[in-house]
């Protein structure tokens, strides 16, 4: 009996190919109105994209080998991008249920055929893989932006730790899981600090850090 031959599919495209598209902020923003995201949410996905996007320019200035592999316009664009959409599927979980970071980045990579940028959105809340900054760049500087963004306000891990055992810390799982992640984040803000020459902990992160 013959076997029914598979059909074959397209290969993925490279994250920094120059074919792969990248949405701008105007397209970002009108993929909030068109998933109906909340006011605030908004708010806070623009904080987080300036954090995100100055530890991009921080990245670009050392050299780092990953993202020294592409243009530092296009790095820089991608992980705004990737920070600007990374809460799409919160206003629908919200009022529906669901895991937010799961279903913005099923829509995220949907909308924009673009794995690196959908990529950020799956994992900003918790990074399953080894913390390789030159490997995985993007996704632990969205994850890492996220926690320093508490509403719109700029602040701490502690800080950020504390409002979300607040707000989400209500079983003594849910209380285990939050750890786990600020661990792990606090990891993260090390190797930045060690790796882009900055005191990441330490830094602002207004207008004037901005690139």
């Amino acid at each position: 009996m013959f076997k029914k031959a598979q059909p074959q599919l397209p290969p993925l495209p490279h994250p920094f190919d120059p074919c792969c598209p990248i949405p701008s902020e105007r397209q970002c923003r009108a993929w909030w109105d068109r998933f109906d995201m909340f006011e605030h949410i908004k708010e806070h996905s623009i904080q987080v994209a300036n954090v995100a996007t100055t530890i991009a320019g921080m990245a670009v200035q050392v050299k780092l080998p990953g993202p020294a592999s592409t243009s530092p316009e296009r790095f820089c664009a991608t992980i705004r991008a990737s920070a600007l959409l990374h809460d799409l599927g919160k206003t629908y979980c919200i009022r529906h249920g669901g895991n937010h970071s799961q279903l913005g980045g099923a829509w995220v990579q949907e909308l924009t055929r673009n794995p690196n940028v959908a990529q950020g959105v799956t994992h900003h809340v918790y990074w399953p893989g080894p913390l390789d900054l030159e490997a995985f760049f993007i996704p632990l500087a969205v994850m890492y932006s996220d926690k320093r963004v508490r509403h719109t306000e700029i602040v701490s891990l502690d800080e950020r730790a504390e409002d979300l055992y607040q707000r989400y810390g209500k079983t003594a799982a849910k209380q285990a899981m939050i750890k786990h992640s600020i661990d792990q984040i606090k990891e993260v803000e090390h190797l930045f600090e060690s790796q882009l020459q900055e005191n990441v902990h330490a830094y602002p992160f207004d207008s004037r850090g901005l690139v």
